[in-house]
């Protein structure tokens, strides 16, 4: 690489995270040492990186492994979930965490980067996902898209879209080694937990389109966070080592967040009364509230998002199920085809 402040600014993502290619290790700190536009900028990145990397102590480098056992995974995971309110406001707390907690398993992925996880994607793949799925609201705030624009034609349905850019953003980084697909993700989360819209929950609550869906920009910090978890509990599942859920308090803003977008989708049918147990627990009443009960349905909170996620199927999941158990199932079958992770 040659010492020049754009291809410096390119590399200061990677070495945020702590993972600059062979070279640029040196090269980087030599331009930051002269260049105070690019130090400051590289010492943002950096402190939003350990505000996130709940998973290491503050003196260790980004790229350090943590312990090689599952109950070292579980702690540094449940250390990475702790609150950081003064990092985020509450809406974009849960995304944070789920940033912190994948970044607690990449270590354990040394060498095994090709297992399969999920859909057709190895473990690269699935985090080239993450960098194509949090892609959409970043550059929506404002920071700058990572991988190489698409070529997709204006007029493209957002679901064709959709598709096209996580094929191609995969495509891409498997061009790339897995470190530097990290680097890329992780740094692109930093930038996205550092726009004003994630610490103001004034201006998150104006809505915003991403991927075809109208929210307030805080309901879309809340879907990054969801999908985040998701796919770190994927890459748990795949490696067997247990991945803890989200704190309690983050479970209840991913389960109000759900419920909400399911209430619509359920518009005339028959009412059923949903109960979520546990720290997130309330209740609803979804369908046709003008109607008499049909039926009472309970759901763990933690089953219901693997449900909405795509991860449980209405045959599967754990419920108990009071009165028309066709009503209930209405919901369960309106709930996983929500799921687009």
């Amino acid at each position: 690489m040659t010492n020049d402040h754009d291809g410096v600014r390119e590399l200061l993502a990677a070495w945020a995270v702590g993972a600059l290619p062979p070279g640029d290790d040196r090269t980087v700190p030599l331009h930051l040492a002269a260049c105070e536009a690019c130090a400051a900028e590289a010492e943002r990145l950096r402190d939003t990186v350990r505000l996130l990397d709940g998973a290491r102590g503050a003196g260790a480098p980004a790229g350090a492994a943590v312990a090689g056992s599952a109950d070292g995974v579980l702690a540094s995971a449940l250390r990475a979930r702790r609150p950081r309110a003064a990092a985020v406001a509450p809406h974009a707390a849960p995304y944070a965490a789920a940033v912190a907690g994948l970044q607690a398993l990449v270590p354990e992925l040394d060498g095994r980067w090709g297992l399969p996880v999920v859909h057709d994607w190895d473990a690269h793949a699935t985090v080239a996902h993450l960098i194509a799925a949090d892609e959409h609201l970043a550059v929506r705030l404002g920071v700058d898209a990572r991988p190489p624009a698409s070529n997709i034609p204006a007029g493209t349905p957002a679901g064709d879209a959709w598709d096209r850019r996580t094929a191609d953003v995969i495509a891409h980084e498997h061009t790339r080694t897995p470190g530097e697909t990290v680097a890329t993700w992780a740094a692109q989360a930093a930038e996205l937990l550092i726009t004003p819209e994630a610490r103001d929950a004034e201006l998150a609550a104006r809505p915003a389109t991403v991927m075809g869906l109208r929210l307030p920009v805080a309901d879309h910090f809340v879907i990054r966070g969801f999908e985040a978890w998701i796919h770190t509990d994927d890459i748990g599942r795949a490696l067997g080592l247990p991945v803890p859920p989200p704190a309690d308090e983050h479970l209840r803003t991913l389960v109000r967040l759900a419920v909400r977008i399911l209430g619509p989708a359920l518009h005339g049918a028959p009412p059923v009364l949903v109960d979520i147990t546990g720290p997130a627990g309330t209740h609803w009443v979804l369908g046709d509230e003008s109607e008499p009960l049909t039926a009472e349905l309970t759901l763990d909170p933690v089953d219901f998002c693997l449900l909405v996620g795509g991860r449980h199927t209405p045959d599967e999941v754990p419920r108990i199920v009071t009165g028309d158990e066709r009503a209930a199932r209405t919901v369960l079958e309106r709930a996983a085809s929500l799921a687009w992770l």
